[in-house]
């Protein structure tokens, strides 16, 4: 005679979805759905109180451990994130997971459970065999995992081990939100992400992806593997900053990108006079979390930094915040906030780096003349360097000034491989390197160096443009003009590529496209109409000889000598382009480090002026 016996329900039924809360599996249609253990957890505590809220403190109580070093609402958040991709479902239009704001989670689809199986006797005396079996199995189990744990006879050693996961080497931290309310503070979460790349980025065993490349995905909400393929990492760190009077708070979390896994979270809070030690703290926790045995230099690095003013680094991150907007007007406000940041704390050395970078840039933009940028550039590396010998920045900066001004290839070659011993991540300077390389004929590695340039900041326009330039000037056109339209690519409204491009079909005397890529640089540029019909009237009246004689009118009304000198080797006229490269070299004009390499000399490069000219720079032969 059948028996029947009742037993709890060993599967729950909702949607399309059956959860089996013994085996810690979730069916969808009968295949199996790959999620983490912490989703399965959450999930199986809201099923069983369908249509209930359940609070957030009750969740911490049930699935976070008192002691867990986890920050217990940014996994949380994270872990419903994840829960809900793996049953399709949304925060906006909740199928399964009803979000109730600052209070908790209601599980909101119908459940259901299926009826309990008619067992005769001899399937209950087979469980009851199982039962036994499996008890004796814990009992080996238990037995084997203690001489194990003492290694008795050297069976762990002999014992096949588990794969590992692949370690983490390559790294992106993604722009930390401001958690403020007031977007006027963005610029300060803007600088706690540049400062947790640059410490990172010291160490050697880790590639950090750099600055201009993450902070594209600032305010994007994109999953975080689509972000990491992008990258090009298999890690990414993404947080949160929030100030409160003197008070900073930073929460973090590390995520392996490839399965989006949660691998470690941390909150810290410092006094916003130790916010240099709170950055070095974080740095070493992370290189702790992905296994990277951290040099004695690297360790002192991260553990020497010193109270420094609020006020101080409120104005240095303010000054970063416009420098990197990358434009004249912001570049002269940048100076501004430098300049305020060294007089509140003399004895700090990056506002002195940064103040001089950006008068080197305002003297490359031309919105300054060199006899007035280079006394305040100098004076500025001399005080940096002073300080903070080992501050990469200043070495870089350095490094530009010997290239761009000075003419001194062996102080620029030795500082730019100086800064980039102390920083590898620093892209600014490695693409520079590139440029110098070309710049000396030193082809191949250039190449390399842009290369490496654009692994470390993947969607920097400037690394890309760097190592299209590099190709160019190595004649390998087809290789240049594919990367040049990936550059533009990534960044359709800068002129800077479309530049590029056109300078690139032209020595091709590919006139009518190198025409087309002009026009689109001098429409973003704000050209006005009649230049735009001056080009093409131009070309179609008298071919490449009037598109080159338009390029000269151009120059001289910018009064530009390098620009007229190169207008006028192209058409040919050695001595018109001598006289003007010599105004180019009497102004110390940073473009002239482009003599050498550069294939638009080419029709007057064997002229005795010219070669006398390189042999005055000490051009090497």
């Amino acid at each position: 005679m059948a028996v029947s016996v009742q037993s709890p329900p060993r599967v729950i039924r909702f949607g399309e979805f059956e959860l089996d809360p013994t085996s810690g599996e979730l069916h969808q249609n009968g295949h199996k759905i790959p999620f983490a253990p912490k989703a399965f957890e959450l999930l199986r505590a809201l099923v069983e109180r369908p249509g209930q809220a359940v609070t957030r403190e009750e969740l911490r109580a049930k699935l976070w451990a008192a002691d867990t070093f986890v920050e217990f609402d940014d996994s949380l958040n994270h872990t419903v994130k994840k829960l809900r991709q793996a049953l399709g479902d949304s925060a906006e239009n909740p199928q399964f997971i009803e979000t109730l704001p600052r209070y908790g989670y209601r599980f909101v689809a119908p459940v259901g459970t299926p009826t309990a199986p008619t067992l005769s006797p001899e399937p209950r005396r087979r469980r009851r065999r199982a039962r036994t079996a499996i008890a004796l199995g814990v009992v080996l189990v238990l037995v084997l995992a203690a001489l194990l744990a003492f290694n008795v006879g050297g069976r762990r050693s002999r014992l096949p081990s588990r794969a590992s996961e692949p370690p983490i080497r390559s790294l992106a931290v993604l722009p930390l939100s401001n958690l403020s309310g007031d977007p006027q503070q963005d610029y300060f979460a803007d600088g706690m992400t540049d400062a947790l790349i640059t410490d990172l980025a010291k160490l050697r065993d880790v590639k950090v992806i750099s600055r201009t490349s993450v902070m594209q995905f600032k305010d994007v909400k994109k999953p975080l593997p689509e972000v990491a393929r992008a990258l090009g990492v298999n890690g990414i760190l993404e947080g949160s900053v929030q100030r409160s009077g003197a008070r900073v708070r930073v929460t973090v979390q590390l995520i392996r990108s490839q399965d989006d896994t949660h691998l470690w979270a941390e909150s810290y809070e410092r006094d916003a006079h130790d916010v240099l030690t709170l950055q070095g703290e974080i740095a070493q926790a992370v290189a702790h979390e992905i296994k990277v045995a951290l040099t004695p230099e690297e360790s002192k690095h991260l553990t020497r930094a010193r109270p420094i003013k609020p006020e101080a680094y409120e104005l240095y991150l303010k000054g970063q915040y416009h420098y990197y907007k990358w434009n004249t007007e912001d570049f002269k406000k940048a100076v501004e906030y430098f300049q305020k940041a060294i007089d509140a704390d003399p004895h700090w050395a990056p506002p002195y780096a940064a103040l001089a970078n950006t008068y080197g840039w305002l003297w490359i933009d031309g919105a300054i003349p060199p006899q007035e940028a280079l006394p305040q550039f100098s004076a500025a590396v001399k005080t940096a360097l002073e300080i903070d010998p080992t501050l990469p920045e200043v070495h870089y900066t350095q490094a530009a000034a010997a290239f761009y001004y000075r003419w001194d290839w062996e102080e620029a070659d030795r500082e730019f491989r100086q800064s980039l011993a102390l920083d590898p991540s620093l892209v600014e300077a490695r693409f520079e390197y590139a440029w110098f390389l070309s710049s000396m004929g030193r082809f191949s590695q250039a190449i390399a160096e842009a290369r490496r340039a654009v692994e470390r900041d993947p969607l920097s326009v400037s690394a890309n443009l760097a190592l299209g330039s590099v190709y160019a000037i190595n004649h390998d056109d087809d290789l240049a003009i594919a990367q040049l339209r990936r550059t533009a690519e990534i960044e359709p409204n800068d002129p800077r590529s479309y530049e590029f491009l056109s300078g690139m079909y032209e020595d091709k005397q590919m006139y009518v496209e190198a025409i087309q890529q002009l026009q689109k640089a001098l429409i973003l540029r704000g050209a006005p109409t009649a230049e735009l019909a001056g080009l093409e009237r131009a070309y179609q009246q008298s071919g490449p000889k009037g598109y080159r004689l338009w390029q000269l009118a151009q120059a001289k009304g910018r009064n530009a000598p390098y620009a007229i000198a190169m207008a006028y080797a192209r058409l040919g006229d050695a001595s018109q382009s001598m006289l003007w490269l010599e105004k180019s070299y009497e102004q110390h004009d940073w473009q002239m480090v482009q003599l050498r390499s550069f294939r638009v000399w080419e029709p007057i490069r064997s002229d005795p002026h010219f070669q006398d000219l390189l042999r005055r720079m000490n051009f090497p032969q």
